[in-house]
């Protein structure tokens, strides 16, 4: 009786804990399960995009294995939105540990047998770390998927990874300016990193076009993320000391532009001749999020220059700032609230 009023390839069926749900199977095309309740517009959505979809021509995977699982997450519409650089990031994360686990059964892995694998994995925290993030999402979709009732992930603690990426120093900041004058590639380097506080990826794109009325119209493409900031005095003097007449700021010697990892490559070799061989291109925006708390930034304030979404991100990158300047600061504001008028 329920076919006579469900779409073509749609039928309704009872999951293991008795739910009635919906899926999507046709010749030549993945099964889609539906997380919509049929006639809504998101159930539309989702048989349009199930219509569309075609089987990959990676062989048939056992059922309810880590393979036929990571087959599925990879044609989710979470997936598929996200980015580029993103998905190659977590491919790679989600491929090594599918070399080695792709036939086990997901319904059979407990809480232990993570934290097993991760342990394993303790002298580098940040890649386990990585690797337990991705599988947290992988078994989320597993119970989207009715292949499980729990995410075994979730009692798992993250291993302490430290500071991450040094945040440069006011010194090391003279330092590599007096290395480096103006007038060079590496000085007009380093000011667009510090004073835009973008990532080394955005950064490599901005060109005279994004220059306007003395302003940066800047885009963060990791969370899409626009800011338009003031052109600081240093900045200026950097970029107007550069007299050149390419799209881009930054070009390689042969007046190409820069690639995100080229740049980075190009400029590790610059900090070293500068003698700053533990500074880095991101550890720069870190050093604006520094700056920006210690002249008493709000959160807010401080977002609108470095693109964060969240105050907790901003804070994890303003965590250098020197508590003796803030402490004196704060106590000027405390003295000049109290001083007889």
């Amino acid at each position: 009786m329920v076919r006579r009023w469900l779409p073509e390839n749609v039928t309704a069926y009872r999951d293991r804990h008795g739910k009635q749900r919906y899926r999507f199977r046709k010749k030549g095309a993945p099964t889609h399960h539906f997380q919509a309740e049929p006639g809504t517009p998101e159930f539309l959505a989702e048989l349009t995009e199930a219509r569309a979809a075609k089987l990959s021509d990676e062989p048939r995977s056992a059922p309810f294995t880590y393979d036929a699982l990571i087959a599925s997450f990879y044609r989710t519409p979470k997936w598929l939105a996200m980015k580029p650089s993103s998905q190659r990031t977590y491919r790679s994360i989600i491929e090594r540990f599918r070399a080695g686990n792709g036939h086990v059964d997901v319904r059979r892995v407990d809480t232990a047998a993570i934290d097993k694998k991760l342990s394993a994995m303790s002298a580098t925290p940040a890649a386990a770390n990585n690797l337990r993030k991705a599988l947290g999402r992988l078994h989320r979709h597993a119970i989207k998927l009715s292949w499980r009732a729990d995410n075994p992930v979730t009692a798992t603690d993250p291993y302490p990874e430290g500071k991450g990426w040094h945040c440069w120093t006011e010194d090391e900041i003279a330092q590599y300016e007096a290395r480096w004058p103006l007038g060079t590639r590496e000085r007009l380097a380093m000011a667009l990193l510090l004073h835009t506080a973008l990532r080394r990826s955005d950064m490599v794109t901005i060109g005279r076009q994004h220059r306007k009325d003395g302003e940066l119209h800047l885009r963060h493409g990791k969370n899409s993320s626009d800011t338009i900031i003031p052109i600081a005095p240093d900045l200026a003097a950097a970029l107007d000391a550069m007299d050149d007449t390419h799209m881009t700021y930054l070009v390689t010697e042969f007046g190409a532009p820069f690639t995100g990892n080229g740049f980075g490559n190009w400029f590790r070799d610059r900090c070293d001749k500068a003698g700053l061989p533990q500074c880095s291109a991101h550890g720069l925006r870190k050093a604006m999020s520094r700056r920006l708390a210690e002249s008493g930034a709000t959160m807010l304030e401080g977002r609108s220059v470095t693109g964060h979404k969240t105050d907790r991100e901003f804070a994890h990158y303003a965590e250098q700032a020197s508590k003796r300047t803030l402490a004196k600061a704060a106590i000027g504001k405390v003295v000049a609230n109290r001083s007889p008028e």
